[in-house]
């Protein structure tokens, strides 16, 4: 799916500012930061541009922030384009790529009655196949 077709699909205002970080997002085996993002654009949209077209795209399930050690903020497409399950995240600690593990369900927590659960996250951190394959 084109990014002008997912930003019309949820009935989003096209701009080349979020067609170009859901295309930078779509490209990478990886999920990227928000500069690695702003590389792949070459910079050339302003600080609240960008603010703005993350948070639109965060809000309406195009993208989702993974979160690393509280630190590091890395970002992929939603579970509403790519998988509709929720997912674990893998960090590799060489290299330091994040990748969605769709094949990776986050397990069903049951909490005591009058608890919601309002965010699940799983991350599994180690080193990838691509860094393991490096070593040996």
């Amino acid at each position: 799916m084109k990014p002008a077709d997912i930003l019309s699909t949820h009935n989003l205002k096209r701009t080349s500012c979020r067609e170009g970080i859901i295309n930078a997002i779509a490209l990478s085996e990886s999920a990227l930061s928000e500069q690695e993002i702003r590389n792949h654009l070459e910079g050339t949209y302003d600080r609240t541009t960008y603010f703005r077209s993350f948070k639109t795209l965060e809000d309406s399930g195009i993208i989702h922030k993974i979160v690393i050690d509280n630190q590091t903020i890395k970002y992929a497409l939603g579970s509403i384009i790519k998988e509709k399950r929720k997912h674990a995240h893998f960090y590799c600690s060489k290299c330091k790529k994040v990748k969605c593990m769709s094949s990776v369900l986050t397990p069903e927590v049951r909490l005591p009655e009058g608890y919601h659960i309002s965010e699940t996250e799983l991350i599994i951190k180690g080193t990838c196949n691509n860094c393991n394959c490096h070593d040996e």
